[in-house]
C-alpha cells in the first residue's frame, strides 16, 4: 500500500515537472507586476518609508518613479543612486534590483491625505510592465515648526536628475576650463596676473608662490561654485518647465547664439562700467598676502572676458537643466580649477612654460564654438526625432571637420599631412547621412514595416474582429516605454519572412503608451500582464491562447511560431 502511495506521489511530481515541456513557446513565463515588484510602505509620524522587493531577473527604472502628495506637504524626495543599465533605444538609465527603500519626510498631512506612487519596471528577458500606480494613505501629521515647504515640482527622482540628461559630465568642465585658458582673451593675461598675485616680488620660495597662486584660484573657484549653486537651485524650481519643447527650442537658440559669439560674430561680456568697477575693487587688494590674493581671485571670477562668457553661460544652462545642486557647485568648481591650473604653473615656473601667442589661440576659441553647438543639437534631437537628429549631427560634423581641415592647411610641418588626411576622412564620413537623405540611398531608407490598423478600446477590437471577414487576426500591443516592442519593430516585423507569413492576416495594434483608463481596460480585458504581448485570433474571432507571444522573439523564431500556430 505504501509503495502504491509513493508511486502515485512520484508520478504526480514528475507530471508537474514535465508539463512545462509541452507549453506553447509563446506562453507567458512572466509573473504579474505585483509579484515582480512587491510594494510596501510604513509610516511613523513624519517618517515614511516606501519599499520595493524586486524579483530576481527584474528591475525598476529610477526615472519612472514619481511621488505626488495630496492634502499633504512632503520634503524633496531624494532617490538613492541605482546601477547603470544600457539598451539600444534608451541608452543608459539607472535601475534598481533586488530591493529599494525610499525615505520620505512628511512635513504635514491633513485628514484623508495620500501619496500617489507611480513606478515601472521590466524583466531582463525582454518584457516591460505598464506603469503601476499605488495610493498610500497617510496618517494625520501636524506641521513641524522647521518644516521646509515642498518644491513646486512633482516629487520624483528627477529632482536630482533631469528627465533627459545632457551629454556632459562634471569632469568635462575641468577640461573646458583648461581649454579656455589657451584662448586669446585669457592666455596673455597669465603673466600679468601672476605678477599681481605675487605682489611684484620676484624672490619668493617655490612653496610660497604656489600657495599664493592656489589661494587665488580658490577665490575664483568660490565665486564660480556659488554661482553654480544658485543656478542649480533656480533650475530645481523650474525642472518640469525646462523639459517643455518650447523651452528646449529656446535653450537651443540661446546655445546657438553663444556659439556664434565664439566664432567672432559679436562680443559677449559684462558691461564695461561694471568690469571697471570690479577691476578697481581688485586693484585695492594687497598682492602677496593670502587674504588679498583670495579676494582678488573671488572678484576675478565675476569679470568675464569675451572668450569665457559663452562657455560659462553654456555650463550654467546645463546646470539649470540638471537641477542638481551638488553637480552645479562641483561643475563650476572644476571649471575654475581648470582655468587656474596654467596660472599656478606660470606663477611657479615663469613664462617659459607658456606656448607662444599666435593665431592658434583664435582657433581654440572657434573650436569651443563647435563644442557649444553640440548642445542645441542634443536638445533638438529630443523634439525632432532620431532621423533628423542624425542629420543635424552630420551637418555639425561636416562643419567642424571641414573647418579643421581648412585651418590645418596653413601648417608647414610634414606630420600635419597625416592630420589633414584624418580630418578629410572624418568630414567625408560625417557627410554620409546627408548624402543618404538628399539622394535617397536605399541604406538610409527605413525597412518596410507591417501595416497595422490602430485600435484602442475593447469595442474597437470587437468591431475589427467582426470586419476581418473570415481572416485570422494578429493584435500587437505597443508602447514607447517598451524596449522590446521597439526591437520587434526594428528586427522582427521588418523581416521579409515574417511579412510573408502574415500576408493573409489582419494586423491590429494597440498603442498603450499613455496607460490611461481605456488602455488599462483593454489590457485587463485581454489579461495582458505587460509588453510586448501579441495575440492571435482565428477566423471566427476567437483568441488562440496557445499562440500568444510574450517577450521578444527574433525574426527566425517568430516566423517559425507563425507557421506552427493553429489555423
Amino acid at each position: 500500500m505504501a509503495q502504491r502511495i509513493f508511486t502515485l506521489i512520484l508520478l504526480l511530481c514528475s507530471t508537474s515537472a514535465f508539463a512545462g515541456l509541452f507549453d506553447a513557446p509563446g506562453r507567458s513565463q512572466f509573473v504579474p507586476a505585483d509579484r515582480a515588484f512587491v510594494f510596501d510602505f510604513q509610516q511613523n509620524q513624519h517618517d515614511l518609508t516606501l519599499s520595493w522587493q524586486v524579483k530576481e531577473g527584474y528591475y525598476l527604472y529610477r526615472k519612472q518613479i514619481s511621488i505626488t502628495p495630496t492634502k499633504a506637504d512632503i520634503a524633496a524626495v531624494q532617490l538613492p543612486a541605482g546601477v547603470w543599465h544600457e539598451d539600444e533605444f534608451y541608452g543608459k538609465s539607472e535601475i534598481y534590483r533586488k530591493r529599494l527603500n525610499v525615505p520620505v519626510t512628511v512635513n504635514q498631512a491633513a485628514a484623508g491625505a495620500t501619496l500617489t506612487v507611480t513606478y515601472q519596471g521590466c524583466a531582463d528577458a525582454g518584457f516591460c510592465y505598464p506603469p503601476e500606480t499605488k495610493t498610500v494613505p497617510l496618517s494625520e501629521v501636524a506641521a513641524a515648526i522647521d518644516a521646509t515647504p515642498t518644491p513646486a515640482v512633482t516629487q520624483t527622482g528627477e529632482t536630482s536628475k533631469p528627465a533627459a540628461q545632457l551629454p556632459f559630465s562634471a569632469i568635462w568642465a575641468l577640461l573646458i576650463g583648461i581649454g579656455i585658458a589657451f584662448t586669446p582673451c585669457v592666455l596673455p593675461m597669465y603673466p600679468l596676473i601672476s605678477g599681481i598675485v605675487l605682489g611684484g616680488r620676484q624672490r619668493l620660495s617655490t612653496g610660497r608662490a604656489l600657495l599664493l597662486a592656489f589661494i587665488y584660484v580658490q577665490g575664483m573657484a568660490l565665486t564660480y561654485t556659488a554661482l553654480g549653486l544658485v543656478v542649480a537651485a533656480a533650475g530645481l524650481q523650474f525642472q518640469a518647465a525646462l523639459q517643455h519643447p518650447y523651452v528646449l527650442i529656446g535653450l537651443a537658440i540661446v546655445f546657438t547664439l553663444l556659439a556664434l559669439s565664439m566664432f567672432g560674430l559679436f562680443t559677449l561680456q559684462l558691461p564695461s562700467s561694471l568690469q571697471t568697477r570690479l577691476t578697481l575693487m581688485s586693484n585695492r587688494q594687497q598682492g602677496g598676502s593670502p587674504g588679498g590674493v583670495f579676494v582678488m581671485g573671488a572678484i576675478a571670477g565675476l569679470i568675464c572676458s569675451p572668450c569665457t562668457t559663452a562657455p560659462l553661460s553654456a555650463i550654467l544652462l546645463y546646470i539649470a537643466q540638471s537641477g542638481n545642486m551638488w553637480l552645479g557647485g562641483g561643475t563650476l568648481y572644476l571649471y575654475a580649477l581648470g582655468m587656474g591650473l596654467p596660472l599656478m604653473l606660470v606663477t611657479v615656473f615663469g613664462n617659459r612654460l607658456l606656448p607662444k601667442s599666435g593665431p592658434w589661440m583664435a582657433h581654440v576659441k572657434t573650436a569651443f564654438g563647435f563644442v557649444i553647438l553640440a548642445l542645441p543639437v542634443f536638445l533638438l534631437e529630443r523634439i525632432i526625432g532620431e532621423a533628423w537628429g542624425l542629420r543635424l549631427w552630420s551637418l555639425l560634423g561636416v562643419a567642424f571637420f571641414g573647418w579643421a581641415f581648412i585651418t590645418s592647411l596653413q601648417a608647414r610641418r610634414a606630420w600635419m599631412r597625416i592630420v589633414q588626411i584624418i580630418l578629410l576622412a572624418a568630414a567625408l564620413i560625417s557627410v554620409r547621412p546627408l548624402q543618404d537623405w538628399a539622394f535617397g540611398s536605399p541604406s538610409a531608407q527605413a525597412p518596410a514595416h507591417l501595416n497595422f490598423t490602430a485600435i484602442s478600446t475593447v469595442d474597437e477590437l470587437n468591431q475589427a474582429l467582426a470586419q476581418a471577414k473570415g481572416k485570422p487576426v494578429m493584435l500587437d500591443f505597443y508602447a514607447d516605454w517598451c524596449v522590446a516592442c521597439k526591437e520587434f519593430e526594428k528586427y522582427t516585423f521588418s523581416d521579409p519572412r515574417v511579412q510573408q507569413a502574415l500576408g493573409d492576416t489582419v494586423l491590429l495594434q494597440a498603442n498603450v503608451t499613455a496607460n490611461n483608463a481605456q488602455d488599462v481596460a483593454l489590457l485587463k480585458h485581454l489579461q495582458v500582464l505587460g509588453l510586448p504581448t501579441i495575440l492571435f485570433f482565428n477566423a471566427q474571432g476567437q483568441e488562440q491562447p496557445q499562440s500568444r507571444v510574450t517577450g521578444f522573439m527574433g525574426a527566425a523564431t517568430f516566423s517559425a511560431h507563425l507557421h506552427d500556430r493553429q489555423p
